[in-house]
This record gives C-alpha cells, structure tokens and sequence, in this order.
C-alpha cells in the first residue's frame, strides 16, 4: 500500500508514547510505523509495528510479556526481524563483487577502517569540519571507534584492515570524533593533506547536498560490500535496540529512516556498508546507512539532518584555493647616493626600486623611477632619514646604512622635517597612481 503520511502522523504520538513500553518486552528489537501484515499477506492497514527477534506463539509469551492487540486505538503487528550493525569483525565477505580494493583518490563509497581493528566499513561522503575547517569523511561511530577506548589523532586506513589494509602504507587520515545518541551513529575521519579527493561517490556521481527522506523516496547508496544497490524509503518511524558492545552496550536509536530492497533486488546493504550515505534520485543524502536486517528485508539509516548538525560538518566541502603569493615592497624608495647634497635649490636625483617586490600582487616595481625630495633649507644640508621612518624600509638609525653625519639641519628643525615629509607623501602618492596605470611599458 501507499503509506498514508496524514495517518502516520496521526499514529506517531501514540507510537512514541508506548513505544519505550514496548522495546521492555522480552525480545522486542524495534518499533515502527508500517502496513499490517497478517497471514503473510498484507493488509492495507497501518499499525504500530512491533520488531522482535523470534516471534512466538501467544501461549507461549509469559504474561504481562504480551505485546497488545491495540494500543489506543491504534493496531499493532508483530513482525519477526533480526537487526544487526553492518560493520565490525566477522564482516559478509563471500560477495565478489565486494570492493577491497586501494584507491588513489578518496571518494563515498570505498574501503575504510582503523589501524587499530581488524574491521571495514564503508567512507560514506566528503563532509567539511565546521570547527576547523578540515576535510574529512563520513562514517559511522562503530566502524572508526569501533569501542569507548578511541582516541582522537588515531589512524584510519583506506582500505580496512580486514581488507588488506596495510597501517604503514594505507593510513588516509585520523578520527577526529564519534557520536552515538538518539538519532546518530557517525564518525569524522580528516583526511591527511596530501590524499587526492572527489566530492562524489562511487559509482553514483557528485553529491548534491542534502534532503529530508520521505515515504515513497527511490533511494541509493553505493557500500563497500554490496556496492551500488536501489530501494526505497518506507519509514521514518523506525526505532531500533542494537548492542554496541565492547562498554558501548545496547543503544537505542529513534526517528531513524527504514529503506527496503528495490522490487527484484536481494537486499539493499549487507555487512561492511556501514557507513555508506544513502542518496535520492537527485544525487542528494538522505541518511547515514548503520544497520539492517540479517535476512536483507530492511536497512537503517540515521537522518541527514542530525548526522550534519551532531557531527558539526557540512557536505560539498569547497576546494580551498590557495592565492598565489603576494609580493612586497618597501613604501619609499631609497636614494641612490648616501650623500645628496642640497644646492638651495629643487632638484630631482634618480631614485631605484629596492630588490624587495611589492605586496600587491601581480605589480612589478619600475627599474628606475624619478622622484621628487625636499628642498633643503641649509643649502648644503644633507638628506638624511628620521630615526623612525619609511624611508628605506624604515630604519631606525640613518648611519647604519651610510649616512654619515653633518649638515646644519636635524630632528630639531620642524620646517626641514615639515617639507621632508610633505615630499615623502607625493613619493607614495606617484607609487599609487603608477600602480593603478599599470608598470611601464
């Protein structure tokens, strides 16, 4: 049947309000919302599903272990269903069209596991590390921490260890952070600077950023086991148990997106595609793949929306563009004698461009320029820098760099040093104008 969203939405509140109640019950999984199955046939009707591992016999439940027949108003239909985290040792393995493989250019979909496990999982999508600004990839908690002994820094391999992965050779980046809470099971992998990278997955092409996930959605992903597969969305309702173990222990996750084989496929992920983003039509993720059936009828997959907010990344991490660098220059230029002396009258030494380049890119400082100075009060003052100056690239003693003293005129004499000034300021202003003219030809 067409899964009705406005009676969803009418029996989402009762669901969340017993569903706690329910996942108490001996051997209850999961909870969701979804058609009725009764006799293997199904109904048209829309229940509270309850998941449990081995469905019995009513006679054989304890009492007050029972799940109801309704639950206000609403029906219930229990359905047998074994969920388990599809990453971790004892991976599906058998498949040959399994991807083991090295890749020279890190892309969503491939190979990847910590140095310190022998496991795989599968890198879902390039994200961008809103805190720092890194490149990282998508996965999921279990597949990079794996356990509560991780540590930031660790290195993660391309492909895992439990494909051949090799830590001396095979390391593409460190575990930066691993969230598991209610909505999220992820993991952030920076990648290392020199790893060559695509903002694409495997066999499906460029991400297209992000979407919410729907009923009715057509869905892919592309995992390192069962590698590019279709289905679609059924519910995003499902609340599912799982054991972490290794001090992580049973976690359960809500409001989670429940995706089913396209009609003639075998099963949408397996074993080893934890990790993988799932995507629309459109290129767009929709969900962080990290459980599914054991019989392959359904697959888990955390919302995109909390995966990106609780992970703090963002997808389609733009290329960062170094500019090219800049060049420098010193402000005034310097005068080619040490010792200029003054006639009493104006006059117009050549001045050259120091070896130093300008800041401002793509600018060339003139070989040879004509420049102004000062008229010098004392006719035969000589020119000589202030203790603190631009002149020259800002010396603090004029002598250091040839000037050798005498001449009547000196820090003291405020009309010498009004005009010095004045002259030094038509000098940056003919750098300007020639900078915005172009250099000579």
């Amino acid at each position: 049947m067409e899964h009705d969203a406005v009676a969803a939405a009418r029996i989402r509140p009762t669901k969340e309000q017993v569903e706690d109640e329910l996942l108490a019950l001996d051997g209850v999984v999961g909870v969701d919302i979804g058609e009725k199955i009764s006799d293997g046939r199904p109904t048209g009707e829309l229940s509270i599903v309850v998941y449990v591992e081995a469905k019995k016999a009513p006679s054989r439940v304890p009492k007050g272990q029972q799940v109801p027949a309704e639950v206000a108003g609403v029906p219930t239909d229990v359905q047998e269903l074994v969920i388990e985290l599809q990453g971790g040792p004892g991976l599906y393995a058998g498949d040959p069209l399994s991807d083991t493989s090295k890749h020279t250019t890190i892309r969503g979909g491939i190979s990847i596991g910590p140095a310190r496990h022998q496991n795989a999982g599968t890198g879902g999508a390039l994200v961008r590390d809103t805190t720092t600004g890194a490149l990282a990839l998508l996965t999921n908690y279990h597949v990079a921490c794996v356990d509560t002994s991780w540590t930031a820094g660790e290195d993660v391999l391309q492909p895992g260890r439990f494909d051949s992965g090799d830590p001396a050779t095979d390391r593409v980046g460190t575990l930066t952070r691993g969230v598991i809470s209610e909505q999220v099971d992820g993991a952030v992998v920076r990648l290392d600077p020199d790893e060559a990278w695509a903002d694409e997955v495997v066999d499906i092409g460029a991400v297209n950023g992000s979407t919410a996930a729907v009923v009715g959605m057509a869905v892919q992903k592309r995992g390192r086991t069962t590698e590019h597969t279709h289905g679609e969305v059924v519910s995003v309702d499902a609340t599912v148990t799982l054991d972490y173990g290794d001090g992580v222990g049973m976690r359960t996750l809500r409001h989670q997106v429940s995706i089913r084989p396209a009609a003639g496929g075998p099963r949408f992920s397996d074993r080893g595609d934890s990790g993988s983003v799932v995507m629309n039509g459109g290129r767009q993720v929709v969900g962080l793949l990290f459980a599914g059936a054991r019989d392959g009828s359904l697959t888990f997959a955390n919302p995109v929306a909390s995966v990106l907010s609780e992970l703090e990344v963002t997808l389609n991490p733009p290329r960062v563009v170094l500019p090219p660098p800049l060049r420098s220059r010193i402000t005034v230029l310097c005068p080619t004698r040490t010792e200029p002396w003054c006639p009493g009258a104006r006059t117009r030494p050549y001045v050259t461009c120091p070896p130093v380049l300008r800041t401002r890119p793509f600018v060339d400082c003139p070989p040879v320029r004509l420049t102004r100075i000062p008229d010098c009060l004392p006719p035969d003052s000589r020119l000589c820098p202030p203790p603190v100056s631009r002149v020259c690239g800002g010396w603090q003693n004029p002598y250091e760099q040839g000037w050798d003293g005498g001449g009547d005129a000196g820090p003291d004499d405020a009309s010498w040093w009004a005009g010095y000034h004045a002259a030094l300021d038509q000098v940056a202003q003919e750098l300007d104008e020639l900078e915005q003219d172009g250099p000579p030809a």
